[in-house]
């Protein structure tokens, strides 16, 4: 049986979520409240990257589980993407989850 959708209320008082938008705020010198959550997802990232991966950087070809987070501010979305108990960080240049629920790896 799927468990039920959490309420916005509960995405918001996520510690990446929260995290992430005070990240944010501080890069864009903006108010937290102007910080609009767009997504917020787990996902499987298609290798130790995390989907975040860096020119010249060599990474484990390993399916991760993580988080996406997905932000808007100043009509501008911005990614975080996190593993699994590690902490979000802003992505400039991001790749595309796996596919799937991350239930599946």
């Amino acid at each position: 049986m799927p468990s039920p959708s959490p309420s916005p209320e509960t995405i918001d008082d996520n510690p990446l979520v929260k995290q992430a938008r005070q990240d944010l705020a501080q890069r864009l010198d903006v108010p937290i409240e102007d910080i609009e959550l767009i997504q917020f997802e787990a996902v499987v990232w298609p290798d130790a990257s995390l989907g975040c991966p860096r020119p010249g950087m060599v990474y484990a070809q390993v399916l991760s589980q993580g988080y996406l987070v997905v932000l808007k501010a100043e009509d501008k979305e911005y990614e975080y993407h996190a593993g699994k108990g590690a902490e979000a960080f802003y992505c400039e240049s991001p790749t595309r989850p796996v596919p799937g629920a991350p239930g599946d790896i």
